[in-house]
């Protein structure tokens, strides 16, 4: 139940070419208290529940729990969540033995491009693709649940 990823931004969309799937993601936040956020996801026709803790200090490790949960349960609990449903495109490409989870965003979040790996220790080599840029691990704006607060279009660049 701990969680262990690094972000990055992307410098171009060759990784779409890569791509063995991609997902329409929509999802919102019941609560994003800065110590735990609660979550509700729509991935394709799956739906879960998620709960996660706050992350150590370079913001690679934190608890996460999740739970599946009836589809229409969660449309119901997305009319309850904070402003700002966040909606993207998950791609997923496999490099090496990991796996890289692309989020192209849209909505108030138009024009952001994250990819997340997940790895079994902090220090873990992976092999890094060409189309993976500056790393934004532990920048908490780029939280799914800041980005509901605070959408990338109102960022000042």
């Amino acid at each position: 139940m701990i969680e262990i990823e690094r972000k990055f931004l992307i410098v171009s969309d060759n990784y779409k070419k890569e791509a063995h799937n991609e997902t329409r993601i929509v999802q919102g936040f019941l609560n994003t208290h800065k110590e735990r956020a609660v979550r509700i996801r729509i991935k394709g026709t799956e739906a879960f529940i998620t709960v996660k803790g706050i992350s150590n200090k370079e913001g690679t490790t934190r608890f996460e729990w999740e739970k599946e949960i009836p589809l229409e349960e969660a449309k119901m609990l997305l009319r309850l969540c904070e402003p700002n449903l966040i909606e993207k495109i998950r791609y997923e490409v496999k490099k090496g033995i990991h796996f890289f989870e692309i989020d192209e965003f849209f909505a108030k979040n138009e024009g952001l491009i994250i990819a997340e790996i997940e790895l079994s220790d902090e220090n873990e080599a992976f092999i890094k693709p060409d189309w993976l840029g500056k790393e934004v691990t532990g920048d908490v704006r780029y939280y799914n649940s800041q980005l509901s607060k605070m959408p990338y279009t109102n960022w000042k660049l």
